[in-house]
């Protein structure tokens, strides 16, 4: 079972703090000293795939040098301003990188162990694209 704990420490500021006891910082806009909570949710879906491509790959003997993960997103413009269109550019560079291989590793992520694109996925469209840095 998985589980977290947010603790408030004033103002419009909170601490999230995971189940091995890691910590982030949260607050509102107008606060800016901490990542704003829906965002966080951009984040907690990028590192989950990322996770998981860096796995794939390099279970595919393909490591990579570099990944990062940029996400657009769109919201409804009332309240609660759900995420609807969600998309993930992912810019990856490694020695023999083939784009099949990135591509299905992103694709495996989405569909079939990322938990977190599993639970937004009911609500918002995922689309992503990716980017091979060339070798140097």
């Amino acid at each position: 079972m998985s589980s977290a704990q947010v603790k408030w420490i004033g103002g419009k500021r909170f601490v999230g703090i995971d189940s091995t006891n890691h910590s982030v910082v949260l607050s509102s806009t107008d606060e800016g000293v901490g990542m704003k909570p829906s965002e966080l949710l951009l984040v907690a879906l990028a590192s989950c795939s990322s996770v998981d491509v860096v796995e794939i790959m390099t279970k595919k003997r393909q490591p990579l040098d570099l990944l990062e993960v940029s996400i657009n997103a769109e919201q409804d413009s009332d309240p609660p301003w759900t995420f609807r269109k969600i998309h993930m550019i992912y810019r990856v560079k490694g020695k023999g990188i083939q784009e099949k291989d990135i591509a299905q590793a992103i694709e495996l992520s989405h569909t079939k162990y990322c938990s977190v694109a599993s639970t937004i996925s009911g609500v918002a469209e995922i689309t992503t694209s990716f980017e091979i840095v060339p070798e140097s």
